[in-house]
């Protein structure tokens, strides 16, 4: 097993990894349509394990589990055990730390959209002033 601060440098790139899929998936444009195939599956669904299933395309946490478990089969990730119980820690390591991730990200969009929209507003009410100094003029 690698030293515990290679494995830590491997869960946090990792988790950077399953963040962006999940991100992706569960809100970028290039998966709009699945998404919306999703969202109306998952509330008009026949059967509650059918609305379960297409719940977790829309969920970036939900869906962050999935892609952490592929993941971890994939590159046979182990955090501080050799056996079974470091593929249990590194799958809840995994999932936390890129939920973390995605919710740094989505606070920063929020931060960015607030900005422009607030110099949007000002730009507005400046454009509204000169039109009313021109008109009393």
């Amino acid at each position: 097993m690698p030293a515990l601060g290679i494995q830590l440098i491997y869960l946090f790139l990792l988790a950077l990894v399953v963040a962006c899929v999940a991100w992706t998936v569960t809100h970028e444009d290039v998966f709009k349509e699945l998404r919306e195939y999703c969202v109306r599956r998952s509330k008009h669904g026949h059967y509650w394990v059918q609305c379960k299933f297409f719940y977790l395309f829309t969920c970036e946490y939900c869906f962050s589990h999935y892609v952490a478990a592929l993941l971890l089969i994939i590159t046979r990730y182990r955090l501080l055990y050799p056996d079974w119980r470091g593929y249990l820690i590194s799958f809840f390591a995994l999932v936390w730390i890129a939920n973390q991730y995605m919710s740094l990200y989505n606070r920063l969009r929020l931060d960015i959209k607030t900005e422009r929209l607030e110099g949007e507003i000002k730009e507005e009410e400046a454009k509204e002033e000169t039109q009313a100094r021109r008109r009393t003029a």
